[in-house]
């Protein structure tokens, strides 16, 4: 005998503002839009409100390319096989080695990010070092 045990998790408790952003959700794009437009008939830092958080959180582009939808519909996976031992090889060898200049350059932008740090904080060092020289030699005359 099996037994099927859940490891779904409890919905957690929702607030109005989450229960309110589902159901727009749902119905689609032309929902927001027309939220936002009688947000800014009836009183307009609201409408003002619904574009800015609609252009945050990415709603106003959301699945509006055709290409990319497209893209995800055919479920192209990086891990799937070919069933052509040789070229499933290649493409284990380019995605590792891609993978490895990924991580090399992002190394290389975290050292220049440090590099620039350091370089604004010495000027910013150096010009509080003149600047109290010249307050210094002011107060001395």
């Amino acid at each position: 005998m099996q037994t099927l045990t859940s490891t779904a998790h409890a919905p957690s408790p929702m607030g109005w503002l989450s229960k309110a952003e589902h159901w727009l959700d749902t119905r689609g794009k032309g929902a927001w839009i027309a939220v936002m437009v009688l947000g800014f008939v009836f009183f307009w830092p609201v409408g003002l409100a619904l574009l800015a958080y609609m252009i945050w959180s990415k709603r106003m582009f959301k699945s509006s390319c055709k290409r990319r939808s497209a893209w995800n519909s055919t479920q192209f996976s990086m891990s799937s096989t070919t069933g052509n031992s040789a070229f499933d090889a290649y493409k284990a060898d380019t995605l590792k080695r891609l993978e490895q200049e990924q991580h090399d350059f992002e190394a290389f932008l975290e050292r220049l990010r440090e590099a620039k740090d350091k370089a604004e904080f010495d000027q910013f060092i150096d010009e509080r070092a003149r600047k109290t020289e010249d307050n210094g030699t002011e107060s001395t005359l």
